[in-house]
């Protein structure tokens, strides 16, 4: 009967999109209880998650489960809790865990193209979610992260953790705001984090026999990988590939996206945007751009953002800097100009460059996760689910426009974007950076996208089928992210 019932209510899951729906556990509503959380994925960043969340032990907060689809990361895992005298669940598969009702909360750390579906499963069986960035993999299922948390009354952090810099970037956004330099001219994002070539392979790669692939792959299509990088197959090389990642756009950058879109205090995606970039330097199996620039022309100001993976040149093994950041974000104003180096201080600068003013600070990202998990009120989170939809689809958008380009003379580019406010000047430097590490752009031309003009509000783009039909992943079945309405 057991069997059946859990068959049956499986089936219905594939067909509606619909996990379950579990009533919210009293620890959620009561301060004095423990909160019990679940660590989805944890052979990279999730190992920060169980970390975070040890350090809270004294807040009532307790790892309680574990789930990854790759045993031996499992065991390691388990095996660290039995260490230290603590029994933790450990599961392969995220709905077995979901399945246990004394799971308050869940914290995903899993890669990007299952975050969406992790996150809604979630929900829907009366879990509280922190979930890293970027929260989806694209424009459509975002949104449907925001409708769920709304629906199901749930709080649901992103792992965005530099909006709990309240006191140091969130005080400098609130400078700017208030006009203390003048007019934004333009915020812009910088990834400038050294990408080595991943190597080329000649046949498919094996999967490890530890790994559950069909549960990896979840919602993308079951293909064999075709890559074999220095952490195997399966792990961190998938942020290379359209399948699974967003690139460093949506991995690094989605940090900077962030924080350069605060600045800008925008709350819907751009009017107009478009990308421009490749994958120069060396040869490899990766597919996303090394290189890239994405324009996102908002009314008040654009916002730019930069990627670059190789080095400041050929022969160093350090990367660029433009005014003092690297991976940072730069607010470019009438009297000035403020740098925001890191995820938790800034400084403001006249135009002389001289120092204006200086914030530093940073709060917990996951103990503000299980404060307002406490509270109940998202107005407590730092980084509300709709803020990290919002700037993940950034990322989203510019590299549909990405996908949809061609390979252009770097002349036939300049006409293209001279008109936009510094893209002439942001490109010029990129087209310098490269030559320093010995790309010829005559040879290896660069990938213009086009010109994508966006109803903000709907989150759909004007007379751009093609783009449209870009905004929603296709998603292999049970492993379906439903339509929340």
């Amino acid at each position: 009967m057991t069997n059946r019932r859990r068959f049956l209510t499986q089936s219905v899951a594939a067909s509606t999109g619909v996990f379950y729906i579990a009533k919210t556990s009293w620890a959620q509503k009561s301060p004095g209880d423990t909160l019990n959380v679940g660590v989805i994925g944890f052979g990279g960043r999730g190992g920060s998650h169980i970390s975070g969340y040890n350090k809270l032990k004294k807040e009532g907060v307790r790892v309680a489960a574990l789930c990854d689809v790759d045993q031996n990361i499992l065991n390691k895992g388990v095996a660290n809790f039995d260490k230290n005298g603590q029994k933790v669940g450990s599961y392969t598969d995220l709905r077995r865990m979901l399945d246990d009702k004394s799971i308050d909360a869940v914290s995903i750390a899993t890669p990007n193209h299952w975050h969406a579906l992790a996150s809604i499963w979630a929900m829907q069986a009366g879990k509280d979610v922190y979930v890293e960035k970027p929260v989806s993999h694209c424009v459509w299922e975002g949104r449907q992260m925001v409708n769920a948390a709304r629906k199901y009354n749930k709080i649901v952090q992103t792992g965005t953790q530099s909006r709990s810099s309240v006191e140091g970037i969130g005080g400098a956004v609130k400078w700017v705001q208030e006009g203390n330099l003048g007019k934004i001219l333009l915020s812009r994002g910088l990834c400038y984090k050294r990408r080595d070539s991943i190597g080329k392979t000649d046949s498919v790669a094996k999967v490890p026999e530890s790994v559950n692939y069909d549960l990896w792959c979840g919602p993308a299509p079951l293909e064999p990988p075709h890559r074999n990088g220095k952490k195997g197959p399966i792990h961190y090389d998938w942020h290379w590939f359209w399948a699974y990642g967003c690139g460093d756009l949506g991995n690094q950058g989605i940090h900077q996206m962030d924080i350069a879109r605060w600045f800008l205090g925008e709350m819907e995606l751009s009017p107009r945007l478009w990308s421009v970039g490749g994958r120069l330097g060396y040869v490899d199996d990766a597919e996303t751009p090394n290189t890239q620039i994405v324009y996102h022309a908002y009314e008040k100001a654009p916002l730019i953002f930069e990627v670059r993976g190789l080095p400041e040149n050929k022969e160093s093994k350090n990367m660029d800097k433009f005014k003092g950041a690297g991976v940072g974000v730069i607010v470019e104003c009438e009297g000035g100009y403020v740098v925001v180096p890191n995820y938790s201080s800034a400084a403001a600068y006249d135009k002389e460059g001289k120092l204006i003013q200086e914030w530093k600070g940073s709060e917990d990202h996951f103990a503000n996760f299980i404060e307002a998990c406490r509270s109940r009120r998202k107005e407590d989170l730092n980084a509300d689910i709709l803020e990290g939809h919002l700037s993940s689809a950034l990322c989203h958008t510019a590299n549909i426009s990405y996908r949809l380009g061609k390979k252009m003379k770097q002349g036939e580019i300049v006409d293209q974007i001279k008109g936009d406010y510094d893209a002439e000047a942001s490109f010029a430097r990129m087209a310098e950076h490269l030559g320093k590490n010995e790309v010829d752009l005559a040879k290896d031309q660069l990938t213009l996208g086009p010109s994508l003009k966006m109803d903000g509000k709907a989150e759909r783009f004007i007379d751009n089928d093609t783009a449209n039909d870009m905004l929603k992943d296709q998603y292999r079945a049970p492993f379906v992210v439903p339509e929340i309405g």
